[in-house]
């Protein structure tokens, strides 16, 4: 194995142990609420925000990783890359076009494009990772991978969900939000969707709207808490 690889999969061990330990030290501790309730513990919306914040960029962080792992071990040819769609699953969500518009839109709508963004990813990257752990050739720190960026989405639409109430609670949003029940953006239920250039596909869209959904949180909370880190 070269040693970049080799590099990079003990970097990912050591992530994985973190997140691991990190998880086990949360256990038994009192859950997060938005709003004072028995045998919960509230954090202000700028640590709710930060949390989020945090998370996504992880999130996003690994996308990346996994991106390229799999154009180094699927996809060696660049003729190949250059014939990759950029049609996503995800296009019918109407997104804002840049910073500027995205500070434009109403706190509720921004909050609402995050919420069906990542709703819509839930599925399509679970499957995913059960399509590359039928294929040995590429490794299992890779494919594990997979299945902790499909984790980390949904903990991070929990976490958005619950700054969205938290948000609620302190009257700075209607209550329209909490009604969203977003159908997730259908894929094709052809096999063949799935096939390797397809999931590489799948990878360079995830990328951009993880990418999005951080880009995103971080024009929230300066919209709304800008005293804290804007």
């Amino acid at each position: 194995m070269p040693g970049n690889i080799r590099s990079v999969s003990f970097a990912w061990m050591v992530l994985v142990y973190l997140l691991f330990c990190s998880r086990r030290a949360s256990v038994g501790a009192a859950p997060i609420c938005a709003n004072a309730q028995a045998g919960c513990h509230v954090l202000s919306l700028a640590n709710l925000f930060d949390r989020v914040i945090q998370h996504s960029a992880r999130t996003h962080s690994i996308s990346n990783d996994l991106h390229s792992e799999f154009e180094q071990y699927f996809l060696p040819s660049k003729n190949h890359i250059g014939r990759v769609s950029r049609n996503c699953h995800t296009s019918s969500i109407l997104t804002p076009n840049g910073k500027d518009n995205a500070q434009r839109m109403a706190r509720e709508e921004l909050t609402e494009v995050i919420l069906k963004l990542l709703v819509a990813w839930r599925d399509p990257l679970w499957h995913f990772h059960q399509n590359m752990a039928h294929h040995h050739d590429f490794n299992n720190f890779s494919s594990n991978k997979a299945l902790e960026m499909s984790d980390m989405v949904h903990e991070l639409r929990k976490g958005v969900e619950k700054v969205a109430e938290k948000m609620q609670v302190l009257g700075i949003i209607s209550n329209t939000v909490s009604s969203l029940a977003s159908p997730e953006a259908s894929l094709p239920s052809d096999s063949a969707e799935w096939r390797l250039m397809k999931d590489y596909n799948l990878l360079s869209c995830f990328r951009r709207d993880s990418n999005k959904v951080q880009n995103y949180l971080k024009i929230l909370k300066c919209r709304i808490v800008p005293e804290h880190g804007c």
